[in-house]
């Protein structure tokens, strides 16, 4: 615990150093600073009391900054926040700007080689360009995805795996080790964690064991539970995954994935983790995978299934988190370019009810999403609802 602390200090110590300067950030700008506020407060006229008649204001909480927000923007605006873009490797500040994107998630390519420094002047850049704050997202599970300590640079060895960290230090390992990712993360720019791996498995011949915590429901439960409340407190956002449980089906990244399991599996079993984190944080987001889950729809893969994600929405709500966010596995993956034969496979997320969209061909996908919404095929109440959840979001991490 103590390794854990101090290695998290360093990181935060090194990092720091790489924090942009301007002329008057040194401590000697400070004091004349200090007392040109107190001078101005001191000066400073009262306000006048209010009178009867005046309607007292809207409490500040996230939801009511978010839809301030969202009262003046434009469709383009909307459209564009819906997207949690695959970080380009050219043009991407330009990017921002242009699409209105709601955030980037960084993969590997986009860290490799990296020095800190560098990374953090790269994610301030596209910070920099955008009117509403971006989402900065990256896969850090640890063990076998790990987008960010894959690079010595970053950090000098690999996170473990959520089972190796578990099978070492129990709960209070895993906790250290949320923890140091979550400091390491913030001080690079991110805001947003898309882990912890949700899923049941206890089957080393399983895709997804290698990923999960590799016990059974409750256990997984009682990490979820733990690991989302510490990304909370450390002002991280988490995304829990791969909802409605990714069981014993094969990578939906090369192609379709069919799960015949009874709808009391997931009930008594996948679902569990899943409410557990939900209960747990309000900065918890859920993914929805890409398989086809027979006992829930039978034709359309879960991330395009309007019946999977009314079924979310109801765990969500028993949660208390009704109006929580839900995103898509990339919709560039090859489970799902088969249902969107016109190529608006994002048209078909937000018909089925998803609020971000992880894509990597969002140039191609948002003017698709634009022209179904201006010749009504895409109802635009659907935007409007993604939208203010999104927006929401980010104010609940602290970005509005």
């Amino acid at each position: 615990m103590k390794r854990s602390l101090l290695a998290a200090l360093a990181a935060l110590f090194f990092l720091s150093g790489c924090a942009a300067r301007g002329p008057d950030s040194g401590p000697a700008a400070q004091p004349s600073q200090s007392a040109a506020a107190s001078s101005a407060v001191q000066s400073a006229p009262e306000p006048p009391a209010p009178t009867p008649s005046e309607e007292p204001s809207m409490p500040d909480t996230p939801e009511t900054r978010a839809r301030a927000l969202l009262a003046d923007m434009t469709l383009e605006e909307k459209a564009g926040q819906l997207f949690f873009a695959r970080c380009p490797a050219e043009n991407a500040a330009q990017d921002v700007s242009a699409y209105h994107l709601g955030g980037y998630i960084l993969f590997g390519r986009d860290t490799k080689g990296k020095t800190a420094c560098g990374l953090i002047r790269d994610i301030a850049s596209y910070q920099e360009a955008a009117d509403i704050p971006l989402l900065i997202g990256v896969d850090e599970e640890g063990g076998s995805v790990v987008r960010v300590s894959s690079n010595s640079n970053l950090r000098e060895r690999k996170f473990q795996s959520p089972r190796a960290v578990y099978s070492a230090g129990g709960i209070d390992g895993v906790l250290a080790d949320a923890h140091e990712k979550d400091l390491l993360l913030r001080g690079l720019g991110f805001n947003v964690n898309l882990a912890p791996v949700a899923d049941v498995s206890t089957d080393p011949g399983d895709f997804i064991y290698d990923r999960t915590l590799g016990e059974d429901a409750q256990t997984t439960a009682g990490y979820v539970s733990a690991v989302t409340e510490q990304m909370a407190w450390d002002g991280m956002g988490s995304v829990l995954k791969h909802f409605p449980g990714y069981g014993n089906n094969p990578d939906t990244h090369t192609g379709s994935a069919v799960d015949d399991r009874p709808l009391e599996t997931f009930q008594t079993s996948d679902f569990l983790p899943f409410s557990a984190g939900l209960s747990s944080s309000r900065t918890a987001a859920v993914l929805v995978s890409h398989n086809i889950v027979r006992c829930m729809d039978p034709e359309l893969p879960a991330s395009l299934s309007p019946a999977v994600h009314q079924t979310l929405r109801e765990l969500m709500t028993q949660a208390g988190r009704a109006n929580g966010v839900v995103m898509t596995d990339d919709l560039a993956m090859d489970a799902v370019k088969l249902y969107a034969q016109d190529g608006s496979a994002a048209v078909l997320a937000v018909q089925a009810g998803n609020d971000l969209l992880i894509s990597s061909d969002y140039r191609a996908q948002i003017p698709q999403v634009l022209a179904a919404a201006q010749d009504g095929t895409l109802d635009t109440a659907l935007i409007d609802a993604a939208c203010l959840r999104v927006l929401t979001w980010k104010a609940e991490l602290g970005l509005l």
